[in-house]
């Protein structure tokens, strides 16, 4: 699937022998890196929770990088959890009908009101991978779908003790249309000692987001706007 090779080459060595392949795996860039261990170590520290007191560290994450995208008004490259229609070759995003980009906020309402009523759709049935949703679709234009063309990465984040899942990583290599663009990226990834030595009161959910989306903004506007400091937990 991929164009860009997950193994390295093996070679031969000076004596003959076939060196062993070695495994590469993609990797986020600095920025990217930077941002999302931004939203993991907030999350780490003061998650969501359930109504049976469940620490719900992924919900966190996307609630935090929403309010990102909606701070800079949708120009955000990181779009957390957007639901994929699996039965569409390539897989297309479930957006919003009236932005066009956003990620449909409900979709039940969207599968009954759509699905049910094209003739082109298999019947839905859950639990079958028919829909799938990625934790971050990080895209190339934040003012395009997330669609395949215009995905750069899927990221897949894991906290302990989440497992690996390789019917769903082989799922969103479907969904970016090359397997080289999947990253699983672990919290343990994210190096969130110093910010936690730094300050033990949360910043305000605004306050995060504004910090982080000025950072994006320096990115998007490639220096012309100033670099915020990013705000310790």
């Amino acid at each position: 699937m991929s164009d860009q090779p997950s193994l390295s080459q093996g070679g031969m060595s000076p004596e003959g022998k076939i060196n062993p392949v070695g495994i590469l795996e993609p990797k986020l860039d600095p920025q990217d890196k930077k941002v999302l261990c931004s939203a993991i170590c907030y999350c780490s520290a003061t998650p969501n929770v359930s109504q049976d007191g469940k620490n719900l560290k992924q919900a966190c994450v996307a609630q935090r990088l929403g309010e990102l995208d909606e701070i800079l008004q949708g120009r955000s490259p990181y779009k957390p959890e957007v639901s994929y229609d699996m039965t569409k070759n390539p897989p297309q995003p479930i957006l919003d009908s009236q932005t066009g980009n956003s990620p449909h906020g409900w979709i039940p309402g969207w599968i009954s009101k759509y699905w049910d009523e094209d003739p082109e759709h298999p019947t839905f049935k859950p639990g079958r991978g028919m829909i799938r949703r990625p934790d971050v679709v990080i895209v190339k234009d934040p003012k395009k779908p997330p669609t395949q063309d215009n995905i750069k990465q899927v990221v897949e984040m894991k906290f302990p003790p989440d497992p690996s899942n390789q019917g769903q990583i082989s799922a969103y290599a479907e969904i970016a249309g090359d397997d080289g663009k999947i990253v699983e990226m672990k919290s343990t990834d994210c190096d969130c000692s110093q910010e936690n030595q730094q300050s033990k009161v949360p910043v305000e959910q605004l306050g995060w987001a504004a910090a982080i989306a000025g950072g994006v903004m320096f990115i998007l506007t490639r220096g012309r706007s100033p670099r915020p400091m990013i705000p310790a937990y």
